[in-house]
């Protein structure tokens, strides 16, 4: 009894060290003290995992829910938590046994539903992706998740028109889910050729959070492609402002200070653009278009 209160004592240690800092040293030592007071505490062993799956450690991640499924070879959310550890790892087999070991558990357990078809799509097996999809999404109408997930799919083999339909539906359920108006927003741009439609959903998505660098990008693209430079111009600006280290985006701002030098070449309109040219390639040397153009920039004389 004396071990099985101590152990209890350190567990709330390593949760109360977790809660003011996650992931921490002292967190780590006090639930693996719980764990050898009393090698039975299955939540100690749940708590160290998840803090070795956010510290990427999958090894030690796939020790410890393996001892959960041990100690608890009925909890459905054990070989939840064991197939996704398996998962990071690329042993895509062992995840997707103990998924359909969770899901033989609890037939109606969405998220194993959701994760074999994961599972799935990083084995190639489209087929049975967008069945299991298909399944979740049948078993809970009104869940997102597999909505957007075959969404995504759809999208990542080219099949435009599924995805638009599914992202909508995903807003038609929740209005606010910033990824479906993002992901809309690039097809009704890319695919659609709408960019009306496009920069309302981008804006739609900055509204909801103003701080979305890759938002205001994309929002740039646009208007650049719509030659409406000055516009394009502080998106870009905005965008490499909340991160100054977007390759991209630095690269389309020198595009349109570029326009501006040969509208009106002087020295110091030349040497802002190549100033950024050098910045992409400290980002990625092998950028041959930034290459390019400061090669041009070179024989221009101002």
């Amino acid at each position: 009894m004396k071990k099985t209160k101590a152990a209890k004592e350190w567990f709330k240690e390593g949760y109360l060290s977790n809660t003011m800092e996650p992931g921490s040293d002292e967190a780590i030592k006090a639930y693996k003290k719980s764990i050898e007071l009393d090698d039975t505490f299955a939540e100690a062993y749940v708590n160290l995992g998840f803090i070795y799956l956010q510290k990427e450690s999958y090894e030690k991640a796939v020790e410890c829910f393996s001892k959960v499924v041990e100690l608890e070879p009925n909890n459905p959310e054990a070989y939840n938590n064991l197939g996704y550890s398996y998962e990071k790892l690329d042993r895509l087999g062992s995840a997707k046994q103990m998924y359909e070991k969770a899901l033989k558990l609890n037939p109606r357990n969405l998220e194993a539903l959701i994760d074999l078809a994961h599972v799935a799509e990083l084995r190639g097996e489209y087929r049975a992706a967008v069945e299991h999809y298909n399944k979740a999404i049948e078993m809970d109408p009104k869940a997102t998740a597999p909505l957007f997930c075959l969404a995504v799919l759809y999208d990542r083999y080219d099949m435009f028109d599924e995805a638009m339909e599914y992202y909508q539906r995903v807003l038609k359920l929740d209005p606010n889910y910033i990824k479906a108006i993002f992901n809309l927003g690039n097809l009704y741009a890319i695919h659609d050729g709408s960019y009306k439609d496009a920069i309302g959903a981008f804006k739609q998505v900055i509204k909801l959070n103003p701080d979305n660098a890759e938002a205001w990008n994309n929002l740039g693209s646009i208007y650049e492609e719509m030659k409406k430079y000055k516009e394009a111009a502080f998106a870009y600006q905005k965008s490499l402002s909340l991160n100054s280290f977007q390759e991209e985006a630095h690269f389309n701002l020198a595009q349109i200070e570029y326009l501006k030098y040969q509208s009106g070449p002087d020295k110091s309109k030349k040497e802002k653009v190549m100033q950024r040219l050098n910045f992409v390639l400290s980002l990625n040397p092998r950028h041959k278009m930034a290459s390019q153009l400061i090669k041009k920039l070179k024989r221009q004389k101002s």
